[in-house]
């Protein structure tokens, strides 16, 4: 069921949130199942920085959760920064690289302040046929590696959890600092993202989510629908010219 049917969540959405969308990806409609492409949703500030991001679609329970995650940490990084002095910025980066600690056992140092030529585009840059930039492919923050302070038998399970995903064909697959091969879901690899970027307006980091994690081509291509009309059952003889 589509997640956002959800009274729940609409309700929390609505409370919290203003809705929009946007096609960046190809896809084809065929009836009325949508074939190919995929979805990411970005919670984002005011002025269009990206607090958070679904990458993928999720169901009611999981985007409920995230959404309520983006404004309780809103919060409570406000009330840090008024604490320490320390940006918003930086506290919302921290607390991505905390969350990708606490759900996924690996360690990371957040990207608290930005070089000032991090927006410069570079050869990295999608750019579309016309050679125009569409969405800058960003780099994550590096891996340092696993938790230090798992137990042993957390580290048993978290090293069996890895050599299963391994073995997935199409498995997102990261190196640490140290050369370690590590296996990342969509999750885990925002949270990577983040903790470098988030903050960052939208249309610098979408490229990285649809081309980097969800392994989506970027387009300005319109929707193809394979029957544009289907309350048109014939075609008068005269009107095929026009409809041509």
């Amino acid at each position: 069921m589509n997640a956002l049917a959800n009274p729940e969540v609409g309700k929390y959405l609505n409370e919290h949130f203003v809705a929009a969308f946007q096609k960046v990806g190809t896809f084809r409609i065929v009836g009325q199942q949508k074939q190919g492409g995929n979805v990411a949703s970005y919670f984002c500030a005011q002025d269009g920085r990206v607090l958070h991001v679904i990458a993928g679609p999720v169901d009611a329970p999981t985007l409920l959760r995230e959404a309520r995650w983006v404004v309780e940490t809103v919060k409570k990084s406000l009330a840090e920064t008024e604490k320490n002095g320390k940006s918003f910025k930086a506290q919302f980066r921290q607390h991505h690289a905390e969350r990708l600690l606490k759900e996924h056992h690996l360690t990371v140092q957040p990207v608290l302040f930005d070089s000032p030529s991090s927006g410069v585009p570079s050869a990295l840059t999608f750019r579309d046929p016309t050679g125009n930039t569409l969405a800058p492919v960003l780099p994550p923050v590096p891996i340092d590696g696993p938790d230090v302070s798992l137990t042993p038998s957390q580290a048993i399970a978290f090293n069996a959890q890895q050599d299963v995903a391994r073995k997935v064909k199409g498995a997102n697959i990261v190196v640490d600092r140290s050369g370690r091969r590590w296996v990342l879901n969509n999750p885990a690899r925002v949270h990577t993202l983040l903790a470098a970027h988030s903050m960052k307006k939208i249309e610098t980091i979408y490229g990285s989510i649809f081309e980097n994690i969800l392994g989506e081509k970027i387009s300005t291509k319109p929707i193809v629908i394979s029957n544009p009309f289907p309350w048109v059952k014939s075609v008068p003889s005269n009107l095929e010219p026009v409809l041509r």
